[in-house]
């Protein structure tokens, strides 16, 4: 209530500054006295005379003072040659603008306005600090991925190196500077490098190429910078880049923007790689669909000294990947964790997914309490 009161009594103490400022402004206007009008030859007669001290040249009118201080008005006949006649004789002149120069100029101060405020956007929205975001638990270890037995192990010798990086250190062992995952969409690839990250317990930042994306040249470049200066700022940390076939091409000098900036990006990685000290503590984690696409100097041992493949799993992981998957939902006892597998061989994890939540929509729509094989099988055509 005392906010309303006192919102209320500001807004008439404003509208009682407007009043009075109108009123006075009307009583001064009423009340100043008028410059006397004079014809336009004794103007220029006593210009000439050097009797005319200074004048203001407006737009339809002169005002002028004599070397009395006297105020006076006269017509402006548009002369062209006017200006540089009471120059010549002397006279202070001061031109008004004009409504036509007033609205240009402020055309023209909207323009920069407009201009320089999205070049500022671009710059922020492009290479702002926070592009990049950072997880400082990603909240996932390896018991969350199913299958990849053979990759864990593997894995659990790089999460213990980056725990206890002085103690290999001492025996001569480094920390891998960066591993490429290579394997089809939707096998998890980006799971196991947050469940690494978990493993680890250390920071993880997660990329990907469209990030580096940008309708500016040398926005690519900068933005690689900008990840690995944050990455060596909050080390120990795990840098993941998804579609890492996206910026790490080969390199075509054929000389079109486009192979031009995946040149600069290419590059802009090459020197990042390459210039990780041996303790600083930060992986590189590249996945990718085709690893015959990347420039060869980008992933050769020293920047990426592991390579792995990200198989389809197998038929024990695609039974615990259904019963996962099938938590929450009703299904037929004929559409057992052990049937369903053989009917998903050759199926990536997404694609698993994505059947079985299908097949349990398909079982509303139809009225089924629960999905059954005739369901699972409609889903199957829909992929």
């Amino acid at each position: 209530m005392d906010k309303e009161l006192k919102r209320k009594s500001t807004l008439r103490f404003i509208a009682v500054l407007i009043i009075f400022g109108a009123a006075g402004y009307a009583a001064y206007s009423f009340l100043a006295q008028k410059p006397e009008r004079v014809s336009y030859k004794s103007f220029y007669e006593n210009a000439g005379a050097g009797l005319v001290s200074s004048a203001e040249i407006g737009n339809g009118r002169i005002s002028f003072t004599d070397k009395n201080g006297a105020h006076f008005e006269t017509d402006n006949p548009q002369s062209a040659t006017l200006k540089e006649y009471l120059l010549m004789n002397g006279v202070s002149v001061k031109e008004e603008k004009n409504a036509d120069e007033i609205i240009s100029i402020i055309l023209d101060v909207f323009f920069y306005m407009i201009f320089f405020g999205a070049v500022i956007f671009a710059f922020k929205r492009f290479i702002s600090p926070n592009t990049f975001k950072t997880a400082r638990r990603t909240g996932v270890t390896f018991a969350d991925v199913i299958g990849m037995d053979g990759l864990k192990r593997d894995m659990m010798q790089i999460a213990d190196i980056m725990k206890h990086p002085a103690e290999y250190r001492s025996r001569g062992i480094r920390m891998p500077k960066g591993i490429l995952l290579e394997g089809a969409p939707g096998n998890g690839k980006t799971l196991f490098a947050r469940a690494l990250a978990g493993e680890a317990k250390v920071n993880f930042i997660p990329a990907k190429a469209t990030d580096f994306e940008s309708m500016f040249m040398a926005i690519g470049p900068a933005k690689v910078k900008l990840l690995f200066r944050k990455a060596r700022r909050i080390a120990p940390c795990i840098v993941f880049i998804d579609e890492f076939d996206g910026i790490g091409t080969r390199r075509n000098y054929s000389g079109s923007a486009i192979e031009t900036e995946n040149t600069r990006i290419v590059t802009a990685l090459l020197n990042e790689l390459d210039g990780f000290a041996s303790n600083d503590g930060i992986l590189v984690i590249a996945a990718t669909n085709s690893r015959a696409a990347l420039d060869e100097a980008l992933i050769r041992p020293g920047r990426f000294d592991a390579k792995y493949t990200v198989p389809f799993p197998d038929s024990a992981a695609r039974e615990k990947l259904i019963t996962l998957h099938s938590r929450g939902k009703k299904s037929a006892e004929e559409c057992s964790p052990e049937k369903l597998a053989r009917s998903f061989n050759g199926f990536s994890c997404a694609q698993i997914e994505s059947v079985i939540n299908r097949a349990a929509l398909i079982a509303e729509q139809e009225g089924h309490e629960a999905y059954t094989m005739t369901d699972v099988q409609a889903a199957l055509r829909e992929l």
